[in-house]
């Protein structure tokens, strides 16, 4: 944090979890123990579309401690729609209540999909991204296994950024046979997704595909032969993995960390110990008949990555009307969401206030 401080004029530190799990507390590193490590000002938000915001906000507050209370300079509205009129009463009430102002309302904006938190937009039977006309006559259909315990979803939002791309998270085994390309991301537990997987019939689904399958990560080691997990699952004992890879996997307690040219990057306990296959990008991975493996996230993300990719799955699947746009930026993509959140941020909320309670000076 001292070292981000000393390049950044601002920094901004988001939650993890729920800042009102006192149980937690004494713990704490992502929430109010950080607040308080680095004598930092906190925003409760919450999120108004999912219902109750209201006892959310007034019960975060009296829950926690009352040092941690102090720290609460303002609350924040989210996804609001409608009459905001309406709420005003209601949020003239929680500051009665608490002494501590609604500092903004955030406006709902149709047509965010970037860079979507895992566990919240990760919906099954969900599209990813804007699912924009094809280019040409056919589509690609993709199918992105929701795994229980999914992480760097964001891995298939690059896909859906290409035109006459459909991702679409599911469980269902049928949609993983009819898909052009199935994705297995990434997993915050590897072990325990794989075995969901088999208790759901996915595994057989997939195995028995002759369309493409791609693994990122948590999802690449999947489809190796076995896995050695005692850092996640607390077991040493081999489990058997699907078998697509002949490789297998150990999990070690040092975590890899590993930032690639392109934008690309790697964090995970689990390494290739063995294996008999050709790489895919580079000297890492898998590469094999319909099968692709990776630990990297983000490399959809550099376009001609994306579009060699894309290009190999059409002519897979002998979708010959799949046009392939040539101009398409994920970057640009992005900082057009970005802009857009930021808009709706200065527009709904005092920002010369905000830096002022960040001890920020112009």
């Amino acid at each position: 944090m001292r070292e981000l401080e000393s390049r950044f004029d601002v920094v901004v530190c988001e939650g993890a979890g729920s800042p009102a799990e006192i149980n937690l507390r004494d713990t704490d590193v992502a929430n109010f123990g950080l607040a308080e490590a680095c004598d930092m000002p906190v925003y409760v938000v919450g999120d108004i579309d999912r219902g109750g915001v209201l006892a959310h906000l007034f019960g975060t507050h009296q829950i926690v401690s009352s040092a941690d209370r102090t720290r609460i300079k303002g609350f924040v509205i989210n996804k609001f729609r409608g009459d905001q009129s309406i709420l005003e009463p209601g949020l003239v009430s929680l500051e009665e209540m608490t002494g501590v102002p609604t500092v903004a309302v955030l406006p709902y904006l149709e047509g965010l999909w970037i860079d979507a938190e895992d566990s919240l937009q990760s919906h099954v039977g969900a599209s990813v991204g804007p699912s924009t006309a094809a280019l040409g006559t056919q589509r690609l259909r993709v199918a992105a296994i929701r795994l229980p315990r999914v992480s760097n979803a964001t891995d298939v939002e690059a896909l859906a950024c290409e035109p006459g791309v459909t991702v679409t998270w599911t469980v269902d085994p049928d949609a993983v046979a009819e898909a052009d390309l199935v994705v297995i991301p990434g997993s915050k537990a590897t072990i325990s997704d794989l075995r969901w997987l088999r208790d759901q019939g996915l595994a057989d689904a997939i195995c028995a595909r002759r369309g493409p399958v791609v693994g990122i990560c948590g999802g690449y080691q999947m489809m190796c032969a076995s896995l050695v997990d005692p850092v996640e699952s607390g077991s040493s004992e081999p489990v058997a993995g699907l078998g697509l890879f002949d490789a297998d996997i150990t999990f070690h307690p040092d975590k890899t960390l590993i930032r690639h040219d392109g934008g690309a990057y790697e964090v995970h306990h689990g390494r290739v110990t063995r294996t008999t296959e050709n790489p895919w990008i580079g000297d890492e991975g898998s590469a094999r008949d319909n099968l692709r493996g990776t630990h990297r996230h983000g490399h959809m993300e550099n376009d001609a990555a994306r579009r060699e990719f894309l290009r190999w799955v059409a002519d897979y699947c002998n979708k010959d009307g799949f046009v392939l746009s040539t101009d398409t930026s994920f970057a640009v993509q992005r900082e057009q969401q970005l802009d857009m959140i930021a808009d709706a941020i200065e527009t709904a909320w005092d920002v010369d206030q905000l830096l002022r309670d960040t001890h920020y000076q112009h």
